[in-house]
């Protein structure tokens, strides 16, 4: 039995793409070469989901390209009329990676927090793009996802105990993206996206240290 190697797998991709430039010339399909990378992406996904699920308490690092392999596969097959959603699905897709890692293992109780960020930046984007923000600021909203995000990290279960410590960071954050939701006070609160930012990471930071006391 011949052994399995690169070329086959480029064989294989020379058919698909070849397959779908077909289907493109006959008007049944279009951008066969974004549909071609896609599926690239995709199979890469694929390919890492199994590294993961072989021993995921040992391979955790694996759903991160699975799960940018998987967003931007994804992407790639949106219909024109929700291409405005393609920031979303590629950084929710590396959210729920981060989500993953910490379903796994709830001592990863950090991974909650660049996983919340990531989904709160991709609601954003998808609200930016197509115009569905109305009323509320992208600020708000960011603001308000950080807010659930650090909350997320005070209830959830933690071998270390509970982390109390992010309600403060969570309150702030709802009532500052309440307030930034109002057109009047929006720009007299923008300059606080820095600070609001510098303050959750000192309060992230203490209460590492003071959970390993």
């Amino acid at each position: 039995m011949k052994r399995f190697d690169f070329r086959t797998i480029f064989g294989a991709g020379l058919i698909v793409l070849g397959g779908l430039m077909l289907l493109e010339k006959f008007g049944l399909i279009h951008g066969a070469s974004d549909k071609f990378w896609g599926l690239a992406l995709l199979a890469g996904a694929a390919y890492f989901l199994v590294v993961f699920y072989q021993a995921p308490a040992t391979r955790w690092w694996a759903i991160f390209p699975a799960a940018a392999f998987l967003g931007m596969g994804g992407a790639a097959f949106l219909p024109a009329a929700f291409s405005g959603w393609g920031g979303l699905v590629f950084l929710g897709a590396l959210g729920l990676g981060f989500f993953t890692v910490y379903l796994v293992n709830r001592a990863n109780w950090w991974a909650i927090i660049p996983g919340g960020v990531l989904l709160t930046l991709g609601i954003v984007s998808g609200l930016d793009e197509t115009g569905l923000a109305g009323w509320f600021s992208s600020g708000s909203v960011f603001f308000i996802g950080l807010g659930f995000t650090f909350l997320l990290v005070a209830l959830l279960p933690n071998p270390g105990g509970p982390a109390r410590w992010a309600y403060i960071p969570a309150i702030v954050l709802i009532l500052l993206g309440g307030l930034v939701a109002s057109q009047e006070t929006q720009a007299f609160f923008s300059f606080l996206w820095p600070a609001a930012l510098i303050l959750a990471g000192l309060l992230v930071i203490w209460g590492f240290f003071s959970n390993r006391d």
